[in-house]
């Protein structure tokens, strides 16, 4: 009977996460096409996110379509061995598209990585003096690549947590199924939520980029959206390494996860700073919104940090079960 479930699982997995995928798929493949008829795609017709979408659609598709092949070889560690297969892929893809694909607009013609780092770097048109001051470089030096790879930092990020995220609940119910154990089903349920409202924050940033117009110092309306952003993908982090401590002690389980919830919060506060020419976004004015001597941070941003960890330090002390004492026995 588990086996049966298990298969129907596994096919409802692979055709959900097909369907979920096939916009980004489908970016992929127009692109791919343009270059194959003819050796460069057009500025206009390059959709703006076929990286990192296209390459994380296409390592979780790897992922469960090779659940039960990693469940058989891998054993209790089929999601880390799934998860290293998709990250490894996602690399491999991203790496890829970005040194093979070429973006022609009627000024020049760049290596995709130079134009996605154009795109994101370059104030849009209407944009004032004050984000200018902050982004230093020219088109012309990004697109001849006079810049810093590690602007990808963030995109990096927040694509390894969307697929270990997302692959950790597909593999984490399918070993349930199959085993029974559901030792950690509060755990997935809690990662499968947090994972799609993830999700869903990047899906708006793509569109709206947090309705940003190129001040340094943003509204109430993206301060909020941004700092829930950071939040919740530490919290998804650290979501997924507290899935796997629930049967340890408390202040192993709860303090790990809370380090990595923090951990990674503060690595995307680098990246945005690498993006910004070592300055971040100003959530509002006054010393809470100012940056601290010899730091970047404002006490703003590192009370978001504190936050992503003292969020899901608390999840994990209600969700980690009591030890209780077995009972003496005595000799008679």
């Amino acid at each position: 009977m588990n086996n049966k479930r298990f298969s129907i699982y596994y096919l409802l997995s692979c055709a959900g996460v097909l369907i979920a995928s096939c916009y980004p798929l489908s970016m992929g493949v127009r692109v791919v096409s343009d270059m194959i008829a003819d050796g460069t795609v057009l500025k206009e017709n390059y959709p703006k996110y076929v990286i990192p979408y296209t390459p994380i659609c296409i390592a979780v598709l790897l992922g469960v379509l090779l659940l039960p092949l990693c469940i058989k070889l891998f054993r209790r560690f089929a999601v880390a061995g799934g998860s290293l297969i998709s990250t490894a892929a996602f690399f491999t893809f991203e790496l890829l598209f970005e040194q093979k694909i070429v973006v022609t607009s009627a000024e020049t013609a760049a290596k995709l990585e130079d134009w996605q780092m154009f795109m994101c770097y370059v104030p849009p048109e209407g944009w004032g003096e004050t984000a200018a001051a902050y982004k230093t470089q020219t088109a012309v030096d990004i697109l001849m690549g006079d810049y810093n790879p590690a602007f990808k930092l963030h995109f990096y990020v927040i694509s390894v947590v969307l697929i270990l995220s997302i692959l950790n609940c597909i593999y984490g119910f399918g070993q349930m199924i199959r085993s029974g154990e559901k030792k950690r089903l509060k755990a997935l349920i809690l990662q499968s939520a947090c994972s799609l409202v993830f999700l869903g924050l990047c899906i708006l940033a793509c569109f709206t980029a947090f309705w940003r117009d190129g001040s340094i110092q943003v509204s109430p309306l993206s301060a909020a959206l941004m700092t829930a952003f950071f939040i919740l993908l530490g919290v998804t982090a650290g979501v997924f390494a507290g899935s796997f401590l629930l049967g340890k002690r408390k202040p192993v389980s709860v303090g790990v996860c809370a380090i990595v919830s923090s951990a990674m919060t503060l690595l995307m506060y680098a990246g945005e700073m690498i993006i910004l020419n070592g300055h971040l976004y100003s959530f509002g004015s006054g010393f809470f919104f100012e940056s601290l001597p010899l730091i970047v941070l404002s006490p703003a941003d590192l009370t978001t940090i504190a936050v992503s960890g003292g969020v899901t330090a608390l999840i994990f002390a209600f969700l980690t079960p009591k030890k209780t004492e077995s009972p003496k026995t005595t000799d008679t």
